[in-house]
C-alpha cells in the first residue's frame, strides 16, 4: 500500500500529462513488482514462516520512504499530499469526487479479480491452497503461481494504498503505512474469510464499523461518562480478538463462510415449509 501511494505521488508529480488512471495502474504495477520479488520466500517456505519473512518489506519500505526525501519530493515533514485528481477534465477534489473515485475503482478492481479467480490461473491458486503435493502431481507449475498471487495481491494492494492516501487521508507520510495497518488489513482477511471476494468487504465492513457501533452503544447507554475513549479503545481490541479466535477454531473461512451457510439452512427451511 506504501509503495502504490508513493508510486502514484510520484508518477503524477514528475509526469503532470499522465492521466490518473494510468498513474494508479502504473502504480499498481510497481507494487506488484515489488511484491514478486518480496513473495520470493514463498517457493521455499510457507505459512508462518512465510508471514515472518515478507514482514521484512514492511520495515524497509517504511524505512526507505523516511530516510530517502526524494520519494517526498524533498519535504521537510516527509510527507506527501494528495495532488490533484481529475479524469479527463473531471475535478474530484470534493468528496463527492473522491467518492466516487473509490467505488469506480472498487468495482474495476472486484471484476478483475472475479475474472482471475473464474480462469485458469484461479483454479490453479485454489488447487495449490488446498493441496499443494496433489496440484504439483496434476502438472500445476506451483512456484510460478505462488510468485504471480503475490504480484497480483500486490498490485490490488498498491491501488488501494494510493486511493487510501489520496481520498482519505489527503496527507500522509510513510509511518501512516505501519505494523497496525498490515494488522488491520491481515484481520480483514481472517474476519471476512479468505475462500471468497465477498469475504473481504464483509471483513473491511465489520472492521470500519465495529468502533462506530460500539460509540454509539456507549452514547445511547449513557455510559458516555463513565467510559473513557481508552477503556472503549480497549473494549474494542478484546472484541476483535475474541472474534478472530472464535473464527479460527470454529469458522477458518471467515464470516462469508457463516453468512452463506446460515442462508442455505434458512432456504432449506423455506423449502421445507412449503412442501408441507
Amino acid at each position: 500500500m506504501a509503495i502504490g501511494a508513493f508510486s502514484a505521488y510520484n508518477l503524477l508529480l514528475r509526469a503532470p500529462l499522465l492521466p490518473l488512471p494510468f498513474a494508479l495502474v502504473g502504480a499498481g504495477l510497481i507494487a506488484a513488482v515489488f511484491g514478486v520479488l518480496f513473495g520470493l520466500p514463498s517457493l521455499r517456505i510457507k505459512g508462518f514462516y512465510l508471514s515472518a519473512s515478507t514482514l521484512g518489506a514492511q520495515f524497509f519500505f517504511e524505512w526507505l520512504f523516511t530516510n530517502f526525501h526524494w520519494f517526498s519530493n524533498d519535504s521537510l515533514t516527509l510527507t506527501i499530499s494528495a495532488p490533484r485528481l481529475e479524469i479527463f477534465g473531471h475535478d474530484l477534489n470534493s468528496p463527492a469526487g473522491h467518492y466516487v473515485l473509490v467505488a469506480a475503482t472498487t468495482v474495476l478492481l472486484y471484476w478483475l479479480a472475479h475474472n482471475i479467480i473464474d480462469s485458469r490461473i484461479g483454479r490453479d491458486w485454489m488447487a495449490i491452497r488446498d493441496m499443494e503435493t496433489a496440484a504439483a502431481v496434476a502438472g500445476i507449475p506451483i512456484g510460478r503461481r505462488k510468485l504471480l498471487a503475490c504480484g497480483v495481491s500486490s498490485f490490488f494492494c498498491g491501488i488501494a494504498g494510493a486511493l487510501w492516501a489520496f481520498c482519505y487521508l489527503g496527507t500522509t507520510d510513510a509511518h501512516a503505512f505501519d505494523l497496525d495497518k498490515s494488522f488491520q488489513v491481515l484481520f480483514i482477511v481472517i474476519i471476512g474469510g479468505s475462500a471468497s471476494l465477498a469475504g473481504n468487504f464483509l471483513g473491511a465492513a465489520f472492521i470500519v464499523l465495529t468502533p462506530i457501533a460500539l460509540d454509539l452503544a456507549v452514547l445511547g447507554l449513557r455510559l458516555d461518562g463513565v467510559i473513557d475513549h481508552g477503556t472503549v479503545t480497549n473494549l474494542l481490541h478484546i472484541i476483535f480478538g475474541v472474534i478472530i479466535i472464535l473464527l479460527l477454531i470454529k469458522e477458518p473461512d471467515g464470516l462469508a463462510s457463516l453468512i452463506g451457510r446460515l442462508a442455505r439452512l434458512l432456504s432449506t427451511d423455506r423449502l421445507k415449509r412449503r412442501a408441507s
